[in-house]
């Protein structure tokens, strides 16, 4: 095996030689030349012996516009390569968008996919897999001096977008059925629907969604229209995103373009309109206080605190009456939380903010993608476990003031509890969020 030349390729068969020898220094890079296994590598990489390999290991992939892993990972029924061209033109964001150059993914054995990768190769601005499918002449000559050789692994390589088997559903797939008649109680005016996944769309809009987040000019853009400066252009905004996870800590057995994104998968928002009578105000001193500013607040703490002043009978229901009064309370800070998550982060690094840390840390996560001293100390801090004391400390003043009730630390202790069990969850959730997201930003910065 000779090592290739370090100028670019001249020719289709330098390429693919080139990727083969790469593969091989990749492998042997550890090994001593004597070694058995170096040699054992040396003969498998040998360009006749591994592009025969890889004709025969293209059977275990797919090129697909549409996959049915994404909708359960343990699917095995058919997925679907379909050119945009070929799809009806709708109003609607669809596959159909996509541009003729677009990217298909692969999936099936992951263990295969360095064919894939060997397809992806570039030959005067076309893959090798646009080359196989055109059943071009010139890479039936790069491929083997064996014509008939040739021409059968490019028929291989080909075959790598068409579906396996006859078209079928699987138990673990999602089925609609869909009403295509007049007449919703016959079972003819219906088709069962089998949905697959847009995979090949799915890809172009996450680089797109986290070029609006993450990219250089959508930062300085925020920075612009925080710091009231002027900024030529614009800047997109995606409110309320969701990420969903694919694959768990092996995306790759999804597909290959969830592997590159990590698994990573925007789910935009499919919200009705909130309408707010009022603005969202910042608490620059006490958060409490401007808790118990809201009126459904007010009502439920009142009707606790007449509820327990009127000295109920220590049974099972008023245990189960105070303690959904009290469910309403730790469900009302919560949206009060999710309030304040509205406004622009990094609203506590004003003058005025008088909060307390472990306040900051609760009611300004989104400071944390701008300040990693405060994303540190916000991320070594138990701070939801000193919201929770605070909740309860509130509680006990408030039902205690004006009124004969006395409550001390066992009713704190009882309080704490409940606003604890809550307050943690929502931490770990909104850690692993901002977690996800940072490493969808390093993904995104290693790509570019």
């Amino acid at each position: 095996m000779s090592e290739p030349m370090n100028s670019p390729p001249s020719t289709l068969e330098s390429v693919i030689r080139g990727f083969i020898y790469n593969r091989f220094l990749t492998k042997t890079e550890k090994l001593a030349p004597d070694d058995p296994v170096y040699l054992k590598l040396q003969q498998q990489f040998d360009p006749q012996a591994w592009l025969s390999d890889a004709a025969r290991r293209v059977s275990q992939l797919q090129v697909v516009t549409h996959s049915l892993k994404a909708i359960h990972p343990d699917a095995k029924g058919t997925n679907l390569y379909v050119e945009p061209a070929q799809l009806k033109r709708r109003e609607l964001v669809g596959s159909h968008c996509l541009p003729a150059d677009f990217e298909g993914d692969v999936v099936g054995n992951a263990a295969a996919l360095d064919v894939y990768k060997f397809l992806k190769l570039r030959w005067e601005e076309h893959s090798l897999l646009e080359l196989a499918l055109d059943g071009d002449e010139a890479l039936i000559e790069a491929l083997s001096p064996d014509r008939a050789e040739a021409e059968s692994w490019v028929s291989a390589f080909a075959d790598i977008v068409e579906p396996k088997g006859t078209p079928s559903s699987h138990a673990r797939g999602k089925q609609v059925y869909w009403l295509v008649g007049d007449n919703p109680a016959s079972d003819e005016d219906y088709r069962l629907l089998a949905p697959l996944y847009a995979t090949a769309l799915t890809h172009p809009v996450h680089a797109r969604l986290s070029e609006a987040r993450f990219g250089d000019h959508a930062k300085a853009g925020r920075k612009a229209r925080r710091e009231d400066a002027i900024f030529q252009g614009g800047y997109a905004d995606y409110l309320n995103l969701s990420v969903q996870k694919l694959g768990g800590t092996k995306p790759q057995n999804i597909s290959q373009l969830n592997s590159e994104r990590g698994g990573q998968n925007y789910l935009l928002a499919s919200l009705p309109p909130n309408w707010q009578s009022r603005e969202i105000y910042a608490p620059m001193r006490d958060p409490f206080k401007a808790f118990k500013g809201r009126p459904e607040v007010r009502r439920t703490l009142n009707e606790l605190k007449h509820f327990l002043e009127s000295d109920p009978t220590a049974n099972m229901q008023t245990r189960d009456l105070r303690d959904d009064l009290t469910a309403m309370l730790v469900d009302e800070l919560m949206l009060f939380t999710f309030d304040m998550h509205l406004l622009p982060p990094g609203w506590t690094t004003e003058a005025r903010c008088e909060l307390a840390p472990e306040e900051q840390y609760w009611l300004d996560p989104g400071r944390a993608e701008q300040d990693a001293e405060f994303a540190e100390a916000r991320r070594q801090s138990n701070w939801h476990d000193e919201i929770s004391a605070r909740a309860a400390l509130w509680l006990n003043r408030e039902l205690g003031q004006k009124s004969p009730l006395q409550f001390g630390d066992i009713e704190h202790e009882h309080w704490k509890g409940r606003f604890d069990n809550v307050l943690k969850r929502f931490r770990r959730q909104l850690d692993d969020l901002q977690d996800a997201l940072r490493d969808d930003e390093e993904d995104t910065g290693e790509l570019t």
